[in-house]
């Protein structure tokens, strides 16, 4: 029976080739979204580089953010950017899953995954929930909770207010889109919380965030997003 299945998985890879998101070569036996090759060298942000020194800079003025982490450097036309556009534009969710999965992996294994009693991912407004039909930042944390056991909502945060697309706007911009555009779950009962989201760049919406759920009774925040943007 397990000869028979591979058989006709291979028959069926024949026909309708899949391909990894990363790449757009064939994926290959049990391969699943990406590829072996890509899952190795997608480029890491090292745990002492520049970037990671840079994050922890982003939000030095909220002394209730413990740390920051990012997984993968976003840069423009490369695969991390074809794989984000792929998550939230192509309607393909298991990349979101496995993207949060793997972080959740990594940081086990490197000893760097924070003690929290909840992850909490960054709401859409229900109106862009509607066109999309699923938030990206979802998948994420449901990812990186599978992967490492802590649970894991979406209704600790909602968004109130539809706002413009924070791309393409200054620090001061989006900091001004964003204010009092979220509102916390005041029957929130904890104090730990890892808040994740896509793509790190100012961290305004990351610190709206975290001001806001700090008003629910939280008062220990770590930030984990999937990429930083390259400066």
């Amino acid at each position: 029976m397990v000869i028979l299945k591979s058989f006709w998985l291979d028959f069926v890879d024949l026909i309708f080739p899949r391909c990894c998101e990363a790449c757009n070569k064939s994926l290959l036996g049990n391969e699943e979204v990406i590829c072996t090759v890509c899952r190795m060298t997608l480029p890491r942000i090292e745990k002492n580089g520049v970037y990671a020194e840079d994050i922890q800079y982003r939000f030095v003025t909220i002394p209730e953010v413990l740390s920051t982490q990012s997984f993968l450097l976003f840069t423009k036309r490369g695969k991390v950017q074809k794989l984000l556009h792929g998550l939230k534009y192509r309607g393909n969710r298991e990349i979101g899953l496995l993207l949060g999965f793997m972080f959740g992996q990594e940081l086990q294994e490197e000893g760097r995954l924070p003690s929290v009693e909840l992850i909490v991912s960054v709401p859409l407004h229900k109106r862009k929930m509607a066109k999309r039909g699923y938030n990206q930042s979802d998948l994420l944390a449901e990812g990186l909770s599978r992967s490492t056991g802590i649970p894991w909502s979406a209704t600790a945060l909602v968004r109130n207010k539809f706002t413009e697309t924070q791309t393409g706007k200054s620090k001061q911009e989006r900091q001004d889109n964003v204010a009092g555009v979220f509102a916390a779950d005041q029957g929130l009962n904890c104090k730990s919380v890892i808040v994740i989201d896509d793509v790190l760049t100012t961290g305004a919406t990351l610190s709206a965030c975290v001001e806001t759920l700090k008003t629910a009774g939280c008062t220990e925040f770590h930030i984990l997003t999937i990429a930083v943007a390259q400066h």
